[in-house]
């Protein structure tokens, strides 16, 4: 079982748990996690250059490194691995943000507790991106969603009860709509006569699901993960649980576990119901397009730093979900591109974020100004994450949008001069707008927070970075430029997995 590279990526993790379950001080957790965090790392590095190599190679087959042990014969449920492009760029994505987090919160309290919970949930994360069953993958789901309530409600700030509580109601909720889908797919898997399947790989060669039960599936399963992915209107909670969260957490929480919505619509929802995907796409179309700007009209009014970036990533994981709908190649590409740079920009904010307010004790812009007098470091690396989420030329930001909004033009002229209407052009046209908005929020948060003169006398007298946050910072900052530097690395990666697979069911 543990000759297959995958398993690690669950028993690290676990191992992890043991450890700071075993540590006596607050040295030897510390250590547990920078240690365990940084061998997930390496692991996922190793396991790229390992993918790109068997790729190179003429393997062509849609997941490799697959392996399946059976968990409970009945009902045909196995604990089965299997990864692509896409699930290794997630996976490496993963990894870097548990790092930083861990050094991010070198001074949480109760740190013991805290770190046994935040890795419980990036067991479920590195499990939910290497499982190929749909089963396993809804379990390392749940395990994932599951200790958010109480890393908020413990250690949060504000209105944590609150926030822990509408977090978890709301995503339960939409949990039980995906477990619905899910089941369904399964009694639906194989042709009659075949045995059922909950294998992602085996669903998508039958093609067996009937058109009718796509049309009734489809809008479950997407709206199952699309509350994960912060969609209109059942985005409310997110915001509230960003506000609320410690730094660590909203690193993971907008960084990662939001990401596991638009993985879940494109790896379940999209590719095992092709042709509802193709019927009902416009209705989510609409839903994600309001999310893209009224996430950025929302952050354009708030005053509060989290409640700002909160909203941002309303919009920017509207914008993956808008992308993964135009069901074409660019787009697509654009959408994954998208889910690491925003996975990348939003934990080095909300880990600025964290620090600002751990000296001044507010996240309120009215109350701060001149820190770029106060605080130099953390202040440039906050214009660079602006920069990023605005869309600046050489970071990962422009990339991901340009592709988006190029591969959606594509679709909506298409459909335009094909004679299908027009509804992908004008919603194209109405997110580009987002940019605008999106420069807007961030120039005014920079001038207010970073520039002008000093608000409060007292704020003259606070430190600048220590050596953990730059380490969490710096790491973060050079994976963003990575991507705005080196596109076309992370573009050949991804696009591994649309060819010849993924187009090829849905007819593309």
């Amino acid at each position: 079982m543990f000759s297959n590279i995958l398993i690690y990526f669950v028993i690290i993790p676990l191992l992890m748990l043991a450890g700071v379950a075993l540590s006596r001080n607050v040295r030897q957790i510390r250590a547990v996690a920078v240690v365990g965090s940084l061998a997930l790392t390496v692991l996922s590095v190793v396991l790229l250059l390992d993918y790109i190599g068997l790729r190179k190679a003429g393997e062509t087959a849609p997941m490799l490194f697959t392996d399946s042990w059976t968990w409970f014969a009945p009902l045909h449920i196995n604990l089965a691995v299997g990864v692509d492009g896409i699930s290794i760029a997630m996976l490496l994505l993963s990894s870097i943000i548990l790092l930083t987090g861990s050094f991010a919160s070198w001074k949480i309290d109760n740190p013991k507790a805290f770190f046994l919970w935040l890795i419980l949930l990036s067991t479920g994360v590195f499990g939910f991106f290497i499982s190929i069953d749909l089963f396993t993958m809804f379990m390392f789901y749940e395990v994932a969603l599951i200790p958010m309530y109480l890393l908020i409600g413990v250690w949060g700030s504000g209105r944590k009860n609150y926030s822990a509580m509408k977090l978890t109601l709301m995503l339960m909720g939409g949990s039980a709509f995906l477990m619905l889908g899910l089941i369904g797919i399964y009694y639906h898997s194989a042709p009659e006569g075949a045995p059922l399947t909950w294998n992602i790989v085996e669903i998508a060669n039958h093609n067996a699901i009937p058109h009718g039960w796509q049309t009734f599936l489809f809008p479950m399963t997407f709206v199952g993960f699309g509350v994960l992915g912060a969609m209109f209107p059942f985005h409310t909670w997110s915001p509230d649980g960003h506000a609320s969260a410690p730094t660590a957490v909203s690193m993971l929480h907008a960084g990662v576990l939001m990401k596991l919505g638009g993985y879940g619509c494109f790896r379940v929802a999209i590719y095992l119901m092709p042709q509802a995907a193709q019927e009902l796409s416009f209705i989510f179309l609409i839903l994600t397009g309001i999310s893209v700007v009224y996430g950025a009209f929302c952050a354009c009014v708030k005053t509060d730093l989290k409640y700002i970036n909160a909203y941002s990533s309303v919009s920017h994981c509207g914008l993956v979900l808008f992308a993964i709908l135009m069901l074409n190649t660019t787009a697509m590409t654009g959408a994954i591109m998208q889910m690491l740079s925003h996975g990348l920009m939003t934990a080095l904010f909300f880990a600025l974020i964290g620090m600002i307010y751990g000296r001044t004790h507010t996240r309120e812009i009215t109350q701060m100004g001149g820190m770029m007098q106060i605080m130099p470091y953390l202040s440039v690396c906050y214009v660079i994450a602006g920069m990023a989420s605005l869309g600046l030329p050489g970071l990962s930001g422009f990339v991901a949008e340009m592709t988006i909004f190029v591969g959606s033009f594509q679709a909506g002229m298409a459909d335009y001069l094909g004679g299908e209407g027009s509804l992908r052009l004008v919603f194209t046209i109405v997110a580009c707008t987002s940019i605008v908005i999106t420069a807007v929020y961030i120039l005014r948060v920079v001038g207010k927070l970073l520039l002008g003169p000093v608000y409060d006398e007292h704020h003259r007298t606070l430190t600048d970075a220590t050596w953990w946050e730059r380490v969490s910072t710096a790491t973060l900052i050079i994976c963003v430029a990575a991507i705005g530097c080196f596109p076309n690395f992370f573009e050949g990666l991804i696009q591994t997995t649309f060819s010849p697979e993924i187009f090829a069911v849905l007819g593309k």
